[in-house]
């Protein structure tokens, strides 16, 4: 059941910012201008069993789960199927089932429910912000942008409701929102195609219905970054005033860590140093790395890029980032 939207002290950012300058300066290393063709897809067939393409031509393939977490998913999938086949027409059950089975990789077999979920009830924004998310997986960015902004207008001047979670937190509390996750992956499929522009407006979106600091940090680190992309760095220290060390934070501590450290109140080699270690994880990682490219240190931030895509975990947003600015620095 939807419930009236709670706005949080989080929006006197809105205001804040209108009121920063736009420095006007050059945008920083490595940020194709937006006049130049974005990072897309190659369109071609997928070799049997991949799920996608890389943002640099490789195929990829799901990733075998271990052996206890494998089973837990394979039974959450009898269980949502069962619901399923109970009541096809169910739009729970329908995006349950997709949720259940993007958990294990097979992001392809996922768009196919929330598609069929869209058939069946074109006016549910849900069908459209997690087929956007799987989009997104499988570098489809102008796919999910499409269908998130379908979904944003759908939930236009509509209250806002809890989005359960599939794979609860430790505290057993949801931190988002329907509306907090189609801006978010809204402003994420404009950040990965490089056009940081457009991103924006998505941020101030999210910002409108944050009321937790999960959200509140979530959103921060990549609305950041983006507009440190385009050279507007009175805005983007507007956005790090409400981040404090503080902060409650219960999932996104990552992104918690990497806006302490663009505050100054964290070092990078703290978060990740490449020459003495991996990185702790993919966000951080990639945080990090960006942080050095919009800081002038494009080499730098290559070697670490290349470092991230090392790793497993291709579905993470991290990694797709990190896809991204290679592609991006590799074409000149």
């Amino acid at each position: 059941m939807k419930h009236p939207r709670t706005l949080s002290a989080f929006t006197i950012l809105l205001p804040a910012l209108a009121f920063a300058a736009c420095t006007g300066d050059a945008p920083a290393p490595g940020n194709a201008p937006a006049d130049e063709p974005a990072v897309s897809v190659a369109d071609r067939a997928l070799p049997e069993g991949a799920q996608a393409f890389s943002l640099l031509g490789e195929p990829l393939y799901p990733s075998p789960a271990p052996p206890d977490i494998a089973a837990q998913q394979a039974e959450d999938i009898d269980v949502a199927r069962a619901d399923y086949d109970a009541d096809p027409d169910d739009a729970d059950a329908i995006i349950w089932l997709g949720r259940r089975i993007g958990y294990t990789g097979l992001y392809r077999e996922a768009i196919d429910v929330f598609t069929e979920g869209i058939e069946k009830h074109p006016g549910d924004a849900r069908m459209y912000r997690h087929r956007g998310h799987r989009w997104i997986s499988v570098r489809e960015f102008d796919r999910a942008i499409a269908d998130l902004s379908h979904a944003a207008s759908l939930e236009e001047g509509e209250p806002d409701e809890v989005e359960p979670d599939g794979q609860p937190n430790e505290r057993g509390i949801p931190t988002s929102t329907l509306q907090s996750n189609i801006h978010y992956h809204l402003a994420l499929a404009h950040y990965l195609k490089g056009d940081f522009g457009a991103a924006v407006p998505a941020y101030e979106d999210y910002i409108a219905v944050t009321s937790n600091p999960d959200q509140l940090v979530a959103i921060s680190h990549w609305w950041y970054m983006a507009l440190r992309r385009l050279g507007r760095d009175d805005e983007a220290a507007v956005v790090l005033e409400p981040v404090t060390a503080d902060l409650d934070v219960i999932e996104n501590t990552s992104y918690h860590q990497l806006l302490l450290m663009y505050r100054g109140e964290i070092e990078a080699d703290e978060l990740w140093n490449p020459e003495q270690e991996d990185p702790s994880g993919v966000a951080i990682a990639y945080g990090v790395a960006t942080w050095h490219l919009y800081n002038g240190r494009e080499e730098q931030a290559r070697e670490m890029y290349r470092r991230i895509l090392e790793g497993s975990g291709w579905a993470g947003f991290g990694y797709i980032a990190a896809e991204a600015e290679i592609a991006r620095l590799d074409a000149g």
